[in-house]
């Protein structure tokens, strides 16, 4: 079986993690992500990140560090999702594949109807976002 390595981005804002909704038109239609994409050759996972991040949203991003990783199967493919820790940088939201995005706080993520290979990835963004409120940080970045 193919396997497919991703890259997603768990880009934190103000006590805030931004998630984004699949399109009706891509594979995985209306499921919740978090955004990124695919490595090109040659490319390390963090410039994919920020690559990716810029094109489909329009935002720049600092990658902080490896989060986790998640898996699934989809259409005879394996999937493997490395989520890395991001901070907001700047830019304006502007949606070039996706239906929505949305900063959400950790206790709304759950709610939602993730991908597959982001659900492993759910708790431990939920525990970063407690962890940085916990520790005075105000959440910020």
């Amino acid at each position: 079986m193919a396997v497919i390595h991703v890259v997603g981005a768990a880009i934190f804002h103000q006590g805030r993690c931004l998630v984004a909704l699949r399109s009706a038109r891509m594979s995985l239609p209306l499921k919740w992500e978090f955004p990124g994409g695919k490595i090109e050759p040659g490319e390390s996972p963090e410039a994919a990140l920020r690559r990716e991040v810029q094109e489909e949203l329009g935002l720049e991003i600092e990658v902080q560090g490896f989060l986790g990783l998640g898996q699934s199967v989809h259409n005879g493919q394996s999937i493997e999702l490395s989520v890395y820790r991001a901070r907001f940088l700047s830019g304006d939201l502007e949606l070039a594949e996706h239906a929505e995005a949305r900063w959400f706080a950790a206790s709304e993520l759950s709610a939602l109807d993730w991908a597959e290979a982001d659900v492993p990835i759910v708790p431990l963004v939920e525990e970063a976002l407690h962890d940085a409120r916990s520790e005075g940080l105000g959440g910020k970045g």
